[in-house]
């Protein structure tokens, strides 16, 4: 039996077609006694120690929740919940970085009957006031302090009414000074909802609410990162989320029929979250996935403290973008270059590393030298982020195949994926026994997929397999946009639309093991599904393996009629020891260009190892011409890999880092290419004047 057919036929607690809330209830009964949660201490004023609910935990460590104690958190934060009015005709809105009770008041919410909508905690005031009045959204949970201050500011611009706000901090309301300038009275802290809960838990009553919520039911609106126009708040059901559960846990559980080297998730795992839960990727792998599976979530302080968390955690997985790993492997390469000898030890184990990952039969002499490079280098590099690391999940954009395989080269493999908000998200991602750098893997179970080849040009026609827009119809994937019936209209095709020529791959319709499965009255409903255009170019490979290549609206159009993808031209930098970000321009004009940040520290190194006395001002720097000179050896490196059309003729360097605090990025590390351009237009204009 191959993997794809066992992975198919796999049964297991985890996988069944429920709402989220019956899941953790169900999970929580089966692993009462296990650790569902882990809190680090002295970082937050929890409400919940306060009240004496959890324990604090000692300052810079951490401390546990069962499964057991947390179905009682969760029940009697949904009992209070209730008692403030949430039911099912409420939005919820979620305001805070994520964090232990993120996942408690979520579950708890749903529990209520409620449907949970997401706002970044980075969110400036216009975007917070959209992102609770466009769903109308009348409960708010703000984390602390500052975030309600900023409910409280927006609050009066609203054109609805907020029932209650609800803190996870303990804030005291009388200290919140005279600029609060509101009424604070329907302000309550979570823990002062857990005690009205305890108070007046009715199991029964609850096991009616839950009873009452239906797998088609809204389970949440997240909402679009709105780089191209105002987001839109994307329908997601219990159903959709429930699925794309199933599938993913399909691909990645310790399935008995693996060899036993290859690892899985299932119970014992234990992931380290930190990603925006009010992203979608978070939410359903490192949230739902991990809760449905009995594993343990830790929860880390913030993402600049992931060294000292990873240590303190010990994960066995745990769930990323490509920017995060960018900046570990940064931070791996930095200590081992701290002196000459370290450097060319860390270089040539790499190099070893490399060669051995990529060969199909490395031979004694390859493997003995992987060994000592495993002794030399690796096995520091493992134990630096806590020794237990089975495989990364990676997501939320395009990651580097040369960075992938670097780490894979070190034993820490990166499985990468792909989804979007409106596909719950995962549509594909590879599998831990079979991954293979440089593509996003095969369709997930019950995913059927399409590649329209009619909006790409004929530069791509060297490429094997299949290229074209991707589209695709599955559960997992949303009935449309909340209050967008016009949005909901373009971003899907009927079935009988789909072009005659289109290629299609994954699992039929009619052959789906929840849908089609099921009887042929469900099998024909699921073939008339329409198809949701992702926007985004792949190639679907010969072996079934998908490679994403490039977002269809950031396709650059030269003005010689080429197309050019600036994606993979990107990553060619990702693990480049000179450049810490870049980004390719080029949309309209005759030639790619490039604006690159150098990794200063690097230059800074170079330059004193050489004798070079640079100015102290990193502007300066950028105008040196012997930084230019060296940065150009990095570019001509990347541009050999590239078709002539396809090389970055010209570059400024830039000293301001891309970031979400600039507007440069997006919550989920994604550059803003309008806003890019728009902050650098003099650089860009110089760049073509020349």
């Amino acid at each position: 039996m191959s993997w794809q057919e066992a992975e198919r036929a796999f049964t297991d607690d985890a996988i069944a077609r429920e709402t989220l809330p019956a899941t953790f209830e169900r999970t929580a009964e089966r692993h009462a006694d296990r650790i569902a949660q882990r809190y680090k201490g002295g970082v937050h004023d929890r409400s919940l120690v306060a009240s004496g609910v959890v324990p604090e935990a000692p300052a810079g460590e951490y401390a546990d929740v069962t499964y057991a104690e947390m179905r009682g958190i969760v029940r009697n934060l949904a009992t209070g919940l209730r008692e403030l009015g949430v039911d099912d005709d409420t939005r919820l809105a979620m305001y805070s970085q994520t964090r232990m009770e993120w996942a408690q008041a979520d579950f708890a919410a749903l529990a209520a009957g409620a449907v949970v909508t997401t706002v970044y905690a980075s969110s400036s005031p216009s975007q917070l006031r959209y992102l609770l009045e466009d769903p109308e959204a009348t409960v708010v949970v703000a984390e602390n302090r500052e975030m309600l201050r900023e409910v409280l500011a927006v609050r009066g611009d609203l054109e609805h009414d907020l029932d209650a706000i609800v803190t996870l901090d303990e804030v005291d309301t009388d200290d919140l000074g005279d600029d609060a300038d509101a009424d604070v009275d329907d302000v309550y802290t979570l823990g002062e909802v857990h005690e009205r809960g305890a108070a007046a838990f009715d199991e029964a009553a609850y096991e009616g609410w839950l009873d009452a919520v239906g797998v088609d039911d809204l389970a949440s609106l997240i909402y679009t990162s709105g780089t191209t126009g105002k987001p839109k708040g994307v329908r997601l059901t219990h159903g959709n989320f429930r699925d794309n559960v199933s599938q993913c846990y399909r691909r990645f559980a310790d399935r008995p029929d693996r060899d036993p080297e290859v690892p899985g998730i299932s119970a014992e795992s234990t992931t380290l979250s930190f990603l925006p839960l009010a992203h979608v990727f978070e939410r359903m792998a490192g949230h739902y996935m991990m809760f449905a599976a009995g594993a343990t979530v830790a929860y880390a302080e913030s993402p600049d403290t992931l060294r000292e968390d990873f240590g303190l955690v010990r994960p066995t997985t745990t769930t990323s973008v490509p920017r995060v790993y960018e900046k570990l492997y940064d931070a791996i390469r930095e200590q081992a270059s701290e002196s000459p000898v370290k450097e060319h030890i860390f270089e040539w184990a790499v190099d070893v590393g490399r060669d051995h990952h990529e060969a199909d039969a490395p031979g004694p002499l390859l493997d003995a030298k992987r060994a000592v490079a495993d002794r030399l280098v690796f096995s520091s590099v493992r134990e630096a982020i806590g020794g237990n690391i089975d495989f990364f999940i990676s997501g939320g954009g395009s990651l580097s195949a040369e960075l992938c395989a670097l780490y894979h080269a070190m034993d820490l493999p990166i499985l990468e994926g792909y989804g979007l908000t409106e596909t719950s998200p995962v549509i594909c991602v590879n599998p831990p026994e079979k991954p293979k750098v440089g593509t996003i893997g095969p369709p997930v179970v019950d995913t059927e997929i399409a590649i329209d080849g009619s909006v790409v040009g004929q530069e791509v026609a060297d490429l094997a397999g299949d290229v074209g827009e991707l589209l695709v119809r599955g559960p997992q994937v949303t009935d449309g946009y909340w209050n967008r019936p016009d949005a909901t209209a373009d971003a899907f095709v009927d079935a009988d639309d789909l072009p005659t020529d289109a290629v299609t791959a994954g699992t039929p319709a009619d052959d789906r093991v929840g849908v089609g499965g099921d009887g042929p009255g469900d099998a024909e409903a699921a073939a008339a599904e329409p198809w949701f255009r992702t926007g985004d170019i792949v190639q679907l490979r010969p072996d079934g393996y998908v490679a994403f290549r490039e977002r269809a609206k950031q396709l650059l159009v030269l003005s010689t009629g080429k197309n050019v993808a600036p994606g993979p031209i990107e990553d060619r930098f990702a693990a480049n020891e000179f450049v810490e970000q870049c980004v390719v321009l080029g949309d309209g004009r005759k030639f790619v260009s490039a604006l690159i940040v150098p990794n200063f520290e690097r230059v800074e190194a170079w330059a004193e190892a050489n004798g070079i006395d640079l100015p102290a001002e990193r502007a300066a720097v950028c105008r040196d011409d012997r930084v230019r000179e060296r940065i150009q050896e990095e570019v001509d490196r990347v541009n050999e890999e590239f078709e002539s059309y396809e090389k970055i003729k010209q570059f400024r360097l830039v000293e301001e880092e891309f970031t979400e605090e600039n507007d440069l990025l997006t919550p989920t590390t994604k550059k803003k290419r309008r806003n890019i351009l728009d902050r650098f237009a003099d650089e860009v204009e110089v760049i073509y004047e020349e």
